[in-house]
Parts: structure tokens; C-alpha cells; sequence
């Protein structure tokens, strides 16, 4: 790994740890401010805070509720297929939006596999009344944005020989080693 590779390395991980830092920091408001009390309106009959009471057991849309190991055992899986790809991945401007939102998923994956380590669930307060949409949290958010931007951008912007070339960056097949030079 190249000195430039090392350096966004390091600012991907503290990057990492900011994003965790405020998923968590919003999930400890919402115990503070929200259980057990009436939703807040931020935007009357669209958007409001609720806490979820019970907290989240399940994944989407209360899927899987009382998978905890399972949820424990992919969210560690994501998150080591991340690190892969971000230690894999050149430290050049093209590929800066995927390693952002690469760290935005890992981000997602990491605060809420806090939540099922230590309390068993995941705590939701985000709540679009308008669309009835399930409760849902920040890590939420960054799982779901970080996944269609990534998508979107790998499917609309990027050129068949972009992704070609990607892909042989994070191959396990042992062709040259670009990311040595």
C-alpha cells in the first residue's frame, strides 16, 4: 500500500468514526428526549421523532425480528467486505464517491451493530407519518443513502471500461498488483 493509499486510508477510518459518533449521539438523544413521550412534529403530518418502543429486534420493515446473531454475523461480514474494498481501492479523485459511500454503509453497519451488541436491539425515532414508512435511525440512513448513490453511480456514470478497471482492483484473482504502484 502506497503512502497516499495509508493517508485517505486514515481519513476514511476517522471519516468511519465521526459518522458513528453522530448515529450514536442521535440515538442517545432520542432515549433521552423521546421515550416514553409523545412524538415530536418537525413537519406536522409528515416527519416526526418517535421513539420505537422496544427498540428494533428486526431489520427493515421489522423483518427477522430476534435475529440478533444473524444481523451481528452479516453486519460483521459487510463491514470486513468494506474494509477490503477501501484498502483495495487506488486513493485517486475518480474513485473518491464509492470510498465515501462505501464508508457511509460501513458507517450504517457499524452503529447499528453497536445497538444489537450492547442493548440487543436497534433504537429507531425517525418516523414519515405522510407514507406511514417504518420507524428508522440515522445508521439507517446511511446504509440506504450510501447503497443507491453507490449504485446509481456505478450503473449511470461510470463506463464499462471504468468498472472493468475497478473490478480488477478488488479481484482476489492474482493478476498485477495495481495497487502496489
Amino acid at each position: 500500500m502506497n503512502k497516499d493509499n495509508r493517508r485517505f486510508l486514515i481519513i476514511d477510518i476517522i471519516a468511519l468514526i465521526i459518522l458513528i459518533i453522530i448515529d450514536q449521539f442521535t440515538k442517545k438523544l432520542a432515549v433521552i428526549y423521546l421515550m416514553d413521550k409523545e412524538p415530536f412534529s418537525l413537519i406536522k403530518g409528515v416527519l416526526e421523532f418517535y421513539y420505537l418502543p422496544g427498540g428494533n429486534k428486526g431489520a427493515a420493515f421489522g423483518l427477522f425480528q430476534g435475529q440478533r446473531a444473524f444481523f451481528i454475523i452479516i453486519a460483521f461480514l459487510v463491514i470486513a467486505f468494506v474494509g477490503y474494498l477501501l484498502v483495495r481501492i487506488p486513493a485517486v479523485s475518480k474513485y473518491r464517491l464509492i470510498r465515501v459511500m462505501l464508508i457511509f454503509v460501513a458507517a450504517g453497519g457499524l452503529g447499528n451493530m453497536i445497538d444489537r451488541v450492547f442493548q440487543s436491539y436497534v433504537v429507531d425515532f425517525i418516523y414519515i407519518r405522510i407514507i406511514n414508512f417504518p420507524v428508522f435511525n440515522v445508521a439507517d440512513m446511511y446504509v440506504t443513502c450510501g447503497v443507491i448513490i453507490l449504485g446509481a453511480y456505478m450503473i449511470f456514470k461510470m463506463s464499462e471500461e471504468e468498472l472493468l478497471e475497478l473490478n480488477s482492483y478488488v479481484s482476489l484473482k492474482k493478476s498485477s498488483d495495481k495497487n502496489a504502484s
